[in-house]
């Protein structure tokens, strides 16, 4: 088997952004059987998390997160991931064999402290033009994500430990995106992860769910 056997323990930098979007335009992108946590009239709390893992990983690899919405299932909030995107073939495999998570390839360029790229052959999938952090802490925060494999819903958590700073950033996403009709629009909020610990758990069956990527 390529691939480590869960939890994965990664290690490296990450930036994400946090988006208010339209619970209209997403719900086609996530299971009937989760609920869409509003957080203003008609909105729910989007994220693009963009993460760089190297020595000490059990695996090194970037990646791309999209998560469309915030969700309750059975008094359980996370998140649901609906576009996932790293540079690890291993890391595909993992992601689908394991979590059930929609994994594909892509391409990542990093200017660190400036600018992050991400491409699937000729198509870009988006660019983020950031600025470094002035003001960091250390803080822990553990969260939660949905997906599905097979017919069974799943919930998995997540544990970490990083700096924490807050930046200012511009997102891009073109047209050409299979992503650019969330209406992610620029961020509220981004977050610069430094000196990340992240510990992805292994997944717990919590439902069922007719849903296909």
């Amino acid at each position: 088997m390529p691939y480590p056997q869960a939890p994965w323990t990664l290690q490296g930098y990450a930036i994400q952004t946090l988006h208010l979007v339209n619970i209209d335009l997403v719900r086609p992108l996530i299971p009937l059987e989760l609920k869409i946590i509003s957080v203003w009239p008609g909105k729910t709390i989007a994220s693009v998390y963009l993460s760089n893992y190297g020595s000490g990983s059990v695996l090194e690899y970037s990646e791309l997160i999209i998560a469309p919405a915030l969700v309750n299932y059975q008094s359980k909030i996370g998140g649901w991931i609906s576009h996932i995107y790293v540079d690890n073939a291993d890391s595909v495999a993992g992601g689908r064999e394991i979590w059930g998570l929609p994994k594909e390839l892509a391409e990542f360029t990093w200017k660190e402290g400036e600018h992050i790229t991400v491409n699937q052959g000729k198509r870009k999938l988006c660019s983020l033009k950031y600025n470094q952090q002035t003001l960091a802490w250390r803080q822990g925060l553990s969260a939660s994500g949905f997906s599905v494999k097979g017919n069974d819903l799943l919930i998995f958590p997540a544990k970490f430990q990083s700096v924490l700073g807050l930046i200012g950033s511009q997102l891009e996403i073109p047209a050409e995106s299979p992503f650019s009709g969330i209406g992610l629009g620029q961020p509220l909020l981004t977050v610069h992860c430094e000196q990340m610990s992240l510990q992805v758990d292994a997944p717990k069956v919590v439902g069922q769910s007719d849903w296909r990527f």
